[in-house]
C-alpha cells in the first residue's frame, strides 16, 4: 500500500533517519522526493527513509571541471544520451561496488521501483556511449518539476561517469536550471564543486524548484538502443 504521509523532516535523527518501513510504490517515491526524503536500504532492516540535516547539492555557479579532466574530455569519443537505456544504467550502478563498500544499496527492490518510476516519467538516465555505441557510463536520478536528485552513477571506461556529469550539467544549464541535489557528499562530486547546505535551506530551494515548469527530457526509449520486452509489439 502506498505511503500516505511522512513525518516532518525536522524529526530525522542525528544520522538523518526519518522513517522506517513502507513500500517503494511510484506514489510513495514521489511523496518522498517532493518532501526532501529518499530511501536508503540497509541489509537486515525494513526500508529506511532519510532526510539529512546537511544536504549535498551541486550549484552550477560553483561547478568547475579540473584541468586534466577538461583536456581528456576534449579528446574523448564518448557521446551523450538521455533515457535510451534506463534499465542498463541502473544495472550498471548496481554492479558498481566502490572501494571500502560492502555490496550495494541498489537492491532488486530498488531496481524494480526506480524502473517503474522511469516509465512513469519521473526517473531518468544520463548516459555515455563509446564509439561502438556501447553503454560505458551513466547516472540516474529523479526529476519533479525542476528539482533533480542524482541517485547513483557508474563507469566501465575511464572518466565516463565524469563525462556524464559534465554533459548533464550543460544540458540542465541550457534549459534554465541552476543546481541539483546529490543527497550525500562524495569525493567524486566534491571534485566538481559540490557542497553541503542546511536542510532548512535545501527544503526552501526544493519547494521552489518543484513549483517550476519541468524541462523537456526524452521519454523512455523505444529505439535501437533499448526496447523493453513489455513494450515490444507481438
Amino acid at each position: 500500500m502506498p505511503i500516505l504521509e511522512f513525518p516532518p523532516v525536522e524529526e530525522a535523527d542525528e544520522h538523518g533517519l526519518l522513517a522506517v518501513g513502507g513500500d517503494l510504490h511510484v506514489s510513495s517515491l514521489l511523496l518522498a522526493y517532493s518532501n526532501g526524503i529518499f530511501p536508503w536500504p540497509h541489509e537486515g532492516y525494513p526500508m529506511l527513509w532519510f532526510a539529512p540535516a546537511e544536504r549535498a547539492v551541486l550549484d552550477f555557479e560553483d561547478f568547475h571541471i579540473p584541468t586534466r579532466l577538461a583536456r581528456y574530455l576534449k579528446k574523448t569519443d564518448f557521446t551523450f544520451h538521455i533515457n535510451t537505456d534506463f534499465p542498463g544504467v541502473i544495472r550498471g550502478c548496481r554492479a558498481s561496488v566502490r572501494k571500502r563498500q560492502q555490496g550495494t544499496w541498489i537492491t532488486p527492490e530498488i531496481e524494480e521501483a526506480y524502473t517503474a518510476l522511469h516509465y512513469a516519467g519521473y526517473a531518468h538516465s544520463f548516459e555515455a556511449r563509446n564509439a561502438n555505441g556501447e553503454l560505458v557510463g551513466g547516472m540516474y536520478g529523479v526529476m519533479i518539476g525542476r528539482a533533480f536528485a542524482g541517485e547513483s552513477m557508474f563507469y566501465r571506461e575511464s572518466h565516463a561517469s565524469k563525462f556524464v556529469i559534465v554533459q548533464t550539467v550543460a544540458y540542465f544549464q541550457q534549459r534554465g536550471m541552476t543546481w541539483f541535489d546529490i543527497e550525500v557528499m562524495t569525493p567524486h562530486m566534491a571534485l566538481f564543486g559540490a557542497k553541503e547546505i542546511p536542510r532548512s535551506v535545501f527544503m526552501r530551494r526544493l519547494k521552489q524548484a518543484i513549483a517550476e515548469p519541468a524541462i523537456p527530457l526524452p521519454p523512455p526509449a523505444r529505439d535501437r538502443w533499448h526496447r523493453p520486452a513489455a513494450l515490444v509489439s507481438p
